[in-house]
């Protein structure tokens, strides 16, 4: 681990020599850069230039008001973590410890370098794409992940699993009210996990509401909205590219998003990967208080794979995004509101 650097070190090139060795392996996948540095305001509008091309993760900290050239060199970086007071808007989360937090982004880089590096270049690139596009991206960055040495590492370490036995009722629930169609998750013994059954079963209705005149109601039956990937069907795809036109060509993403002004989604519990990543696409989410938000997935040498790239960050912003997606930690309901994850806290869901 480093320390931060100040702004004018950044500006002369600290965050810009090469990130490979010799060896092609990752150094120094995140660089923390101190905002608090007082510098002469060309030395800031360098820093930002320099920021723009950085190879690295670069995630800033601050304790003092963040304006003026400071605030567009925030705008370069990867994230700013805040004292409260110092700054508003998508490039900052409000932090009661900046440095601290920028240090537990900076072990989860360094645990997996190689995915926090190609998230950071998804989220970069997704924004300035059409949704489809962007999705294509996530899913072709995924499947480069699927072969690498972390999620192979993630997989040796959590060893041999049985497939999930297959589903004994229908894997998702239709049920129409007037002009709304409701649609439920029903596998609460799995915690609605996203395996290939509610894969399938969800697009199908999904399909069936664009079809229709409708209004849609997505939500999960059990303790649990959705926990995200089924694990034990982790490491199971035929091949790489049939995984990346699975993901893009028979996931739910898609038409989720073609559906999205006349789409609720209504969420409770946990809300992990997929389950963030695919309400995140709906016009309206509605959670419970009690709703804990996750993406765990750099931690398994991946990305978020079902969406969330492009989905979360168009709420929250790419900076926001960096967060929860490259630490793991989770996200509360209250947080999720301020940050525009959500739209609305209610006791029903």
């Amino acid at each position: 681990m480093t320390g931060p650097v100040g702004i004018s070190a950044l500006a002369d090139g600290e965050a810009g020599e090469p990130v490979l060795d010799d060896a092609g392996q990752v150094r120094r996948p995140l660089v923390v850069v101190d905002l608090d540095e007082e510098v002469p305001a060309g030395v800031v509008a360098a820093a930002a230039r320099a920021a723009r091309t950085a190879d690295r993760i670069l995630v800033g900290v601050a304790t003092r008001p963040v304006d003026g050239e400071r605030w567009l060199l925030a705008d370069a970086l990867d994230l700013t973590l805040a004292a409260e007071g110092c700054a508003d808007g998508p490039q900052f989360a409000r932090s009661a410890d900046p440095a601290g937090e920028a240090l537990v982004l900076q072990q989860a880089a360094e645990a997996n370098p190689q995915a926090a590096l190609v998230l950071v270049q998804v989220l970069r690139a997704t924004g300035r794409l059409d949704v489809g596009a962007a999705l294509d991206l996530e899913s072709f960055a995924y499947s480069t992940l699927l072969g690498g040495p972390e999620f192979a590492r993630w997989l040796a370490d959590r060893g041999p699993r049985p497939l999930p036995p297959p589903a004994t009722e229908p894997p998702v629930l239709l049920r129409q009210e007037g002009d709304v169609l409701h649609v439920t998750l029903n596998r609460p013994g799995r915690r609605n996990a996203y395996g290939r059954e509610v894969r399938d079963a969800l697009a199908d209705a999904v399909r069936v509401a664009a079809a229709q005149d409708c209004r849609v109601v997505l939500d999960g039956a059990g303790p649990a909205f959705c926990s995200g990937g089924d694990l034990d069907e982790f490491g199971t795809t035929p091949d790489l590219v049939t995984a990346h036109f699975v993901r893009t060509r028979a996931g739910a993403a898609r038409a989720l998003h073609a559906i999205a002004a006349r789409t609720e989604v209504r969420v409770h519990g946990a809300c992990v990967g997929a389950g963030v990543e695919l309400a995140a696409f709906a016009g309206r989410v509605v959670a419970h208080p009690g709703t804990v938000f996750r993406l765990p997935e750099v931690g398994m040498g991946l990305i978020p794979g079902a969406g969330g790239t492009v989905s979360v960050s168009r709420r929250v912003g790419r900076w926001r995004t960096l967060w929860p997606a490259l630490s793991g930690r989770p996200v509360s309901a209250r947080v999720a509101l301020a940050w525009g994850l959500i739209d609305a806290i209610e006791d029903g869901c």
